[in-house]
């Protein structure tokens, strides 16, 4: 066990934003911690490192309590964090400095990471001949995408131990979306400890293991996502016919989930009521182009968890 998250609680006044959080990362991977606006994640995610202070629990690494000065930990803010009027190299060697990098260590990862994000024309001014050295670029003449990529460069510039993203895709074009997938899958492979929290759901499907999904500050959903599915079983049936096939729908009494020009998704209770809707529309003149039968994905499980109560609010 290397990171363990024990009854983690936070209060404003009488008001109650983490409620007795508990999770544990167990293996390297990464951990989803999900839940909608304001449900406490990035609270938590301030607890953890230690840069807000709670009311109740405790934070291990390694059976110890969680010290971030003396521990090698990368964070990836929601928010943009650099210094809008400052040249982006001097902010990066800066936050090496205070994790302990080296000057000249630190310039040969920014110049991978560079070359990895492709921000190395924000890094390295060019000289063109008879013309004056172009100024080091600072931070506000950069798009959102391109300051996240340099944020992500000064998470990862110490190596870290342990990995924190908070909505690291958010505002990404696809390809930059691509670029810091595959940062991630390499983060995987070195070992390291991830959490991640993302509202993108079939981003998390693709990379988590484990999850906790909050709502106003308490887990409400906890485990694995594999093993989370399966105990919905299998209860998704998509159905696409060349021929209305409503009358078997009304036959067999079957909620009609969403309809689109790919077909009907329906809700069934198991996989003996779709072998007998699929025998009737066999036995039928509908013409089958397309018949699935999956468990629910992350989307649908995330909003049944915590969709209602924040529609309450």
């Amino acid at each position: 066990m290397s990171l363990e998250v024990k009854n983690l609680s936070k209060k404003y006044g009488e008001k109650t934003v983490v409620d007795s959080l508990s999770f544990t990362l167990e293996k390297p991977g990464v951990y989803a911690l999900l839940g909608t606006n304001g449900a406490g994640k990035t609270t938590s995610i301030r607890m953890i490192l230690g840069m807000l202070a709670n009311d109740g629990g405790q934070v291990l690494w390694q059976g110890r309590p969680i010290d971030p000065m003396n521990m090698n930990v990368g964070y990836l803010a929601e928010e943009r964090g650099l210094y809008p009027k400052y040249a982006l190299m001097d902010q990066l060697l800066y936050f090496a400095k205070l994790k302990g990098v080296p000057k000249e260590t630190a310039k040969e990862r920014i110049a991978y990471w560079a070359g990895r994000l492709e921000v190395e024309e924000y890094l390295y001014p060019k000289k063109t001949k008879g013309k004056k050295k172009e100024k080091p670029k600072l931070a506000e003449q950069l798009s959102k995408g391109n300051q996240q990529k340099i944020q992500l460069m000064a998470a990862l510039l110490s190596e870290p131990e342990l990995l924190i993203l908070d909505e690291p895709l958010s505002g990404l074009d696809p390809v930059n979306t691509d670029i810091f997938k595959g940062i991630i899958r390499e983060e995987m492979e070195k070992g390291k400890y991830l959490i991640m929290s993302s509202h993108q759901m079939a981003t998390i499907e693709e990379f988590c293991e484990d999850i906790t999904i909050l709502n106003r500050g308490k887990a409400v959903l906890q485990g694995n996502l594999n093993e989370i599915k399966k105990s919905y079983g299998r209860v998704n049936m998509f159905v696409k016919c060349d021929n209305p096939f409503e009358d078997i729908i009304q036959k067999h009494n079957m909620p009609v989930i969403n309809n689109t020009p790919d077909g009907k998704q329906l809700r069934v209770t198991g996989e003996a009521q779709a072998l007998d809707f699929l025998s009737d529309l066999l036995a039928s003149d509908k013409q089958v182009v397309k018949f699935e039968l999956r468990e629910p994905s992350l989307h649908e499980i995330f909003v049944e968890k915590a969709g209602a109560t924040h529609e309450e609010e």
